[in-house]
């Protein structure tokens, strides 16, 4: 039977690495590990919303910038297109007007010619150098017209001479004095013509027939009767 020796305690056990002081501060350090941890998720999480936010925000104004951008390109797009159109307008009406005054000049000469081919005297050389002027200037858009018989229109008929016919029922151009020209719709010489108007108090062509065939079945029918 064994006997306790008075004066010993019973020493708790020891890890072989360590001394117990040793062992309570590793716990600790355990259970402090243990909660902090959920405070580290939190924080990250954290970090992680505010990167997307910063990143959303980025995004939001490079589309802004970006369709800034496209709304500049396509003004400017549509500005350019305009001044080609500006200019081509402009080169066209540039080279009518040089046309026009560069064939009112050479007027005078077709009227030469024009003369020139009503008595006879459009032969030999001068036929061919006029013909060949005649056709560069179609070429390059010069129109005659003109005609008699047709109706007077002020905006296209300069009238030179005037008189009364009992066989027009309205302003007739009589007599072309000289023909008009024109380049497409622009009329760069009228047309210098004589006119007639009905004789005044002249009842129309149309009337007088009707009342002529009037008299003429009256006479039959008195003849008749």
């Amino acid at each position: 039977m064994s006997e306790e020796t008075p004066g010993f305690e019973e020493k708790p056990e020891v890890p072989a690495d360590g001394t117990p002081e040793e062992s309570k501060a590793a716990g600790s350090a355990e259970s402090a590990k243990d909660t902090e941890a959920p405070a580290g998720d939190d924080s990250a999480a954290a970090q992680a919303a505010g990167q997307e936010t910063a990143l959303l925000a980025q995004l939001d104004q490079a589309r802004t910038a970006l369709n800034e951008r496209t709304a500049d390109l396509q003004r400017l797009q549509a500005e350019y297109q305009n001044y080609r159109r500006r200019v081509e307008r402009d080169r066209i009406t540039v080279k009518e007007i040089a046309v026009a005054s560069l064939l009112t000049e050479l007027l005078p000469t077709l009227d030469d010619i024009g003369r020139a081919r009503e008595h006879g005297e459009l032969v030999g050389g001068f036929k061919s150098v006029a013909e060949s002027l005649e056709t560069v200037a179609a070429k390059m858009g010069l129109q005659q017209f003109g005609k008699e018989g047709e109706p007077f229109d002020p905006t296209v008929h300069e009238a030179l001479m005037h008189s009364y016919a009992p066989d027009v029922t309205e302003t007739t151009c009589v007599a072309i004095l000289q023909p008009g020209y024109r380049i497409g719709e622009r009329t760069i010489r009228p047309a210098r013509v004589a006119v007639a108007e009905p004789q005044p108090g002249a009842a129309p062509k149309s009337e007088s027939s009707e009342g002529d065939a009037s008299s003429d079945k009256d006479a039959d029918a008195a003849d008749n009767g």
